[in-house]
């Protein structure tokens, strides 16, 4: 694993850095720990160790981007360290303004006793860091790194575990364990003094009008396209993600003009109704004339792979479709790829999820005056006793229930944990420990600090945190480095991001039309059945696979009967999900079982009790 670790505390001495990996990062004597100087440890596949000058020690994770560097020749440094160093030395802490592409980094600035974390904008690379209680700084890449100091005594969160089951993964700035928290994505820490502060260096700057006509924003958005992924640098070990979206195919199609044989590019199918979607890159990878790889996922593999995957993760993560997401990336990886490009980003840039419609159409209920709905509407709906009675009726009344409810809340009231009483689903012991309204709480901080007025604007700016660096990101890097790949997502090059901001709420979603802007620029440079297919992706059909597969049975109900021991969830509503999921709604009680059963084993190869 590529990363930071080190620590900062104490009197700044002499100061040492190494190369090591992350998995020797972490001495097998944990007594080296004490009195030593603070140190960063850092290894990248050029074997340039964190760079040291001046007193100052930086290194950085991933594939940063110098902007606007002034007189720095960058490109003469021997390393993306020295390079970093250099900005520090020139900028000091302004030196983020000056980096862009995605990046994890650690600055320790032994001459004033200070250090620097920070991720990138989008925060496609984790970094993790913890307190200690004699004041120091501990940070890593991942959290095992963290709590492998002897000073970090890191113990599981319960409220965490509410959290994950609740979002299906853990958020930042939480993470599984109380005394080790995470960046949020353009999140900047500075210790200084052995106190911690943490601030957001970079924030979007949405345009809800623009004078801008829409040939011009065609243009610029197509150039701004590929350069895109031109900056991901591409070469004939280069491949793509194409599940036959809007996304993975335009970036299969820019990918395959860049190249000078055809592009390879890597889909997933699955024999399932109403899931497979080879059909749809097999019309890319024709229009686009790229070298099409495939490979069907079976039952047999999802149970070949379901403890390797929780095994994989720092935290606990219950996205079922990081499995195919692995073969995919395993595919390329077997056909000599060393980088495949993602098409992760489109939806949450240009507006192309369907709750934003939904929402939008909730919004609607706001227009009419405030006296109209309080005098007359809701009385009606919800006062006369036979609203119920009629389907017509109980509509309108539940659509004005959820209208009525506030943003981001609204967004929830699907929520299997929103819509079911907890001290069914929870031990009561367990519930004392945790605030249920925590989930909430943090979409309403993030939601909140949004900046802009618009619902659209604000719903993709917290999708931004919580839909892509909490979620999506994760699950694709981990699995293609699990595969021994990189990823790469041109979609959320920072020339993109900024573009996007610029794109009217109006022309991103035009009235209920989602990704109007995006559709119509590319119009004539996708396939037509592309353009106007539905969203889809790497889904894995789980649920239905469980119906029939002894398989996968064995392995998850022998899962879900160790997670009845773990005194969080009551044992008997374990077999209720297990037969409401037999009996029907396969998908959406199946998408539960699967995060149970994940975590379940996350805490076995992970050795940890609750």
């Amino acid at each position: 694993m590529v990363g930071l670790f080190g620590w900062i505390g104490g009197q700044v001495g002499n100061i040492e850095a190494t190369l090591s990996s992350m998995r020797t990062a972490i001495p097998s004597n944990k007594s080296n720990y004490v009195g030593m100087p603070p140190i960063v440890e850092y290894v990248k596949p050029d074997g340039h160790s964190a760079h040291v000058e001046r007193g100052v020690i930086a290194a950085v994770v991933g594939n940063p981007i110098w902007k606007n560097a002034g007189a720095l020749d960058i490109d003469k440094y021997s390393s993306k360290n020295a390079a970093l160093t250099q900005l520090y030395l020139k900028y000091g802490n302004d030196c983020l303004s000056h980096i862009g592409g995605n990046f994890s980094l650690a600055i320790i600035d032994t001459t004033k006793n200070v250090a620097i974390l920070a991720v990138d904008r989008i925060g496609a690379r984790p970094l993790c860091y913890s307190v200690t209680r004699d004041g120091a700084l501990v940070f890593g890449s991942i959290t095992d790194a963290v709590k492998g100091h002897p000073n970090v005594h890191a113990t599981l969160s319960p409220q965490a575990l509410f959290d994950y089951m609740y979002f299906h993964m853990i958020p930042s700035p939480e993470t599984v364990y109380g005394q080790i928290n995470k960046l949020e994505p353009a999140q900047c820490l500075l210790y200084e003094g052995g106190k911690v502060q943490l601030y957001y260096y970079w924030q979007p700057k949405f345009v809800e009008k623009t004078r801008q006509s829409f040939d011009d924003l065609k243009d610029e958005f197509f150039y701004t396209l590929r350069s895109a992924v031109q900056r991901c640098n591409p070469d004939e070990s280069t491949g793509a993600f194409l599940s036959g979206g809007t996304d993975s195919s335009t970036v299969s199609g820019m990918l395959s003009s860049l190249q000078p044989k055809p592009a390879k590019t890597f889909s997933i199918g699955f024999s399932q109704a109403g899931y497979d979607e080879i059909s749809y890159a097999r019309i890319a990878s024709q229009h686009f004339h790229t070298e099409q790889h495939e490979y069907y996922v079976t039952p047999q593999d999802v149970a070949d792979t379901f403890v390797k995957v929780a095994r994989a993760y720092d935290e606990p993560f219950g996205n079922s479709s990081a499995i195919p997401t692995y073969f995919c990336a395993k595919l390329a990886k077997n056909n000599g790829m060393k980088v495949l490009l993602a098409g992760d980003g489109g939806d949450e840039l240009f507006g192309g999820n369907s709750r934003y419609a939904k929402q939008k159409i909730f919004n609607m209920y706001h227009s009419i005056p405030s006296w109209l709905r309080s005098g007359a509407v809701e009385p009606l709906f919800f006062g006369l006793p036979f609203i119920n009675a009629f389907a017509p009726t109980r509509k309108i009344r539940s659509y004005i229930e959820q209208a009525r409810m506030p943003m981001p809340d609204r967004t929830e009231s699907y929520n299997f944990m929103k819509r079911n009483n907890l001290a069914d689903i929870f031990r009561s012991d367990f519930l004392e420990q945790i605030n249920i309204d925590h989930p909430i709480a943090m979409l309403r901080e993030v939601y909140g600090r949004a900046p802009s007025n618009s619902l659209l604007n604000r719903m993709l700016f917290l999708d931004w945190k919580n839909t892509l660096a909490d979620n999506d990101l994760r699950k694709v890097n981990q699995m293609c480095a699990l595969a021994g790949i990189e990823a790469r997502y041109p979609m959320l090059d920072d020339d993109l991001i900024e573009f996007s901001t610029r794109v009217p709420p109006d022309l991103k979603l035009k009235g209920l039309k989602l990704r109007y802007f995006f559709k119509k620029a590319l119009g004539n440079y996708l396939p037509r059945e592309i353009i106007h297919k539905s969203k889809h992706g790497f889904g894995l059909p789980f649920g239905e696979w469980l119906k029939n597969s002894p398989e996968l049975q064995d392995i998850v109900y022998t899962s879900l009967g160790a997670f009845k021991t773990r005194r969080m969830v009551r044992p008997e509503f374990i077999d209720t999900l297990i037969a409401t999921h037999r009996a029907g709604h396969a998908a959406y009680y199946g998408t539960l079982i699967w995060v149970l059963a994940m975590l379940e084993q996350w805490l076995q190869e992970h050795r940890v009790n609750p």
